[in-house]
């Protein structure tokens, strides 16, 4: 007694999911109820909001090791979703995936598994924790600017009697336009005392054109630390200029390394600049 669901997602036909007949409801794989957009999979129909079906429980959720997802102009970024789960018959599956946009319905990115199981080990009779590996690509699925920022985790299990529980906004994950910073301090060498103008530049990926551009606007610390130093401390803060030029002067007191460091935004990842040694004499 038995029914057969099958999710399709892009080009991929998931295999088929045998389920008893108490989930002869229109329920089948965890996959087929994620939620899907034209962008990046063919729209397949509505995704039911968070539902339970039995005792099955999500207990925890980790995305990227807990770090943001950077993503640049040309490399894909793989990275891993760890869904653990409890189910007094042991888990059978657990899945997740990350969309962006308001409605969950109607997304306007989705970033799904190679997969449409997730790798599941046991972690005890009842639990076990399961794993999906995800590719966010500059040149498919990361199609925008209007994607940077924060995404929303739709998660689900599912225990070995096919009970199962999905819920549509789990926690949140931060996908982001990788950043680059540079710098140069000169002249080098420089006589003590006297002015050391510190130049650069502060840059993100561009999703729109798959090119880095200047960060505008941004304040950004410029730091030194002293040749005998591991430290570094901030000596001023400046902002980028409208293309993303930062300069700024101090004065040489010792042989050193200068710097930029920039903190970050919600949509760029923070980044510093390889110190720039400056001999002074």
């Amino acid at each position: 007694m038995s029914a057969t669901v099958a999710a399709v997602s892009g080009a991929l036909a998931l295999s088929a999911l045998a389920v008893p007949a108490a989930q002869a409801d229109g329920h089948g794989s965890l996959a087929s109820l994620a939620p899907s957009t034209s962008k990046v999979t063919p729209f397949t129909g509505s995704s039911p909001a968070d539902e339970t079906v039995g005792d099955t429980k999500i207990t925890s959720v980790t995305v990227n090791g807990g770090k943001d997802i950077v993503v640049g102009t040309t490399v894909k970024k793989s990275f891993t979703i760890s869904v653990s789960a409890s189910d007094p018959t042991g888990i059978y599956d657990g899945y997740a995936q990350l969309w962006h946009g308001s409605d969950v319905d109607n997304p306007d990115g989705v970033l799904v598994p190679d997969a449409d199981m997730g790798t599941c080990t046991a972690t005890g009779a009842t639990t076990g924790t399961c794993k999906v590996t995800i590719v966010a690509d500059p040149n498919e699925n990361i199609y925008s600017n209007i994607l940077a920022g924060t995404w929303k985790v739709w998660v689900g299990a599912m225990g070995n009697d096919y009970d199962y529980t999905i819920v549509d906004a789990y926690k949140t994950a931060r996908v982001q336009r990788a950043s680059k910073l540079t710098v140069n301090a000169a002249p080098e060498p420089v006589k003590k005392g006297k002015t050391v103008t510190v130049t650069g530049k502060l840059s993100r990926a561009n999703w729109d054109d798959l090119q880095y551009h200047g960060y505008a606007g941004q304040s950004v610390q410029l730091q030194f630390r002293k040749k005998t130093s591991d430290t570094y401390t901030t000596l001023k803060t400046i902002k980028s200029d409208s293309v993303g030029n930062l300069k700024t002067t101090t004065t040489a007191t010792v042989d050193g390394y200068f710097r930029y460091s920039f903190v970050g935004t919600t949509t760029t990842p923070a980044i510093k600049a390889t110190g720039d040694y400056v001999d002074v004499q």
